[in-house]
């Protein structure tokens, strides 16, 4: 993959990347040259399934100027892959909510909107 341009101004600011995986960490690699590139700030990044297949935690690795890299618990990730800036969040309360909405006969879709509707 090739990222060309980035849109926006990122110079001297905070980024915060998200992805809905990362895989091979190779797209964040490449993405993270272009932001660097153009005078980015501190880098973090967000996922919702942090795979780290092959190359991928050996490429963040060399990457020492991520902030974090935060990740759910959709994909458990082995003791030797974990990173000293992976943060790892579970989706549990979440799932937990969902089931037990589901059973009672409520609505779902709640869940995914602004008003926080569960504790």
């Amino acid at each position: 993959m090739i990222i060309d341009r980035i849109i926006g101004d990122v110079h001297n600011r905070e980024v915060i990347v998200l992805d809905d995986e990362i895989a091979t960490a190779g797209s964040i690699v490449e993405l993270l040259r272009r932001l660097r590139a153009e005078g980015a700030g501190q880098i973090s990044l967000a996922c919702t399934h942090g795979l780290f297949t092959g190359p991928a935690i050996e490429r963040l690795k060399q990457e020492p100027d991520i902030a974090e890299i935060v990740t759910t618990n959709t994909v458990p990730l082995p003791p030797d892959s974990q990173l000293p800036n992976i943060v790892t969040r579970s989706v549990a309360p979440l799932f937990a909510e969902a089931v037990h909405r589901i059973h009672v006969g409520e609505s779902i879709s709640s869940l995914f909107s602004d008003e926080p509707t569960y504790g």
